[in-house]
């Protein structure tokens, strides 16, 4: 027969399964809005690189020869163009200008979601505390006492615990990928090195604060 605190511990588990849930739809429009940003962060790359290409060299004598031959003026604008056509330099500053713009308003969309599963971490811990005598909140944190190392696999029964212990575990991660992105693109400007977008762009598209295999875990999670 079932007793009160039986229906009370899986009406918990029912709880923390739906924020589960709802959590992980949440980092999966995140993880959506971090393949568009590393596509926009390509683009500013490209468009940024092509604005400060080096002109012709002017005094070889390969250029002078070609000049001399086609003494037109085209030939003279496109050279005081600096080698490059008037519409394809407008073209990469209104390219420049976009993938700024765009990678500014998924930084603001990420900063949302990541108030989200803030909050969806503390609803998650809430539940785990009233199903438990053993984790007050005095007790220990989730994510202090639960490193990605030791999450190898999935239980073939998940408890109401090993779901708050991966919703810490994949919010420690996806916070720190959304620092990464939000530092990148707050450094963005006409000014960055060729060496340093290049850095950025290797940065957001290897992700290195995310475990490719904690993330697969917690997705077998969801019943």
């Amino acid at each position: 027969m079932e007793t009160e605190e039986t229906r009370s511990n899986t009406e918990i588990e029912g709880k923390v399964v739906q924020i589960f849930s709802h959590f992980m739809e949440r980092v999966a429009k995140f993880e959506e809005l971090a393949a568009a940003g590393n596509r926009y962060l390509v683009n500013f790359r490209q468009a940024l690189e092509f604005i400060r290409r080096p002109s012709i060299e002017k005094t070889s004598e390969l250029f002078q020869k070609v000049i001399r031959a086609n003494e037109t003026d085209r030939i003279q604008s496109y050279i005081k163009a600096g080698c490059a056509h008037a519409t394809s330099r407008a073209e990469n500053l209104n390219k420049l200008n976009t993938s700024h713009i765009q990678l500014l308003n998924d930084i603001s969309k990420a900063k949302i979601i990541m108030n989200e599963l803030e909050c969806l971490v503390e609803d998650v811990k809430l539940a785990i505390e009233a199903a438990s005598e053993t984790l007050q909140e005095d007790g220990p944190d989730l994510a202090a006492t639960y490193s990605e190392e030791g999450m190898s696999s999935v239980p073939e029964k998940p408890e109401v615990v090993d779901y708050g212990i991966m919703v810490a575990v994949v919010y420690s991660m996806v916070k720190q990928d959304y620092v990464m992105q939000e530092k990148i693109v707050s450094s963005l400007d006409l000014k960055t090195s060729s060496g340093e977008i290049e850095s950025y762009c290797l940065m957001w598209s290897l992700r290195p604060f995310v475990n490719d295999e904690i993330m697969h875990q917690a997705w077998k999670l969801i019943p």
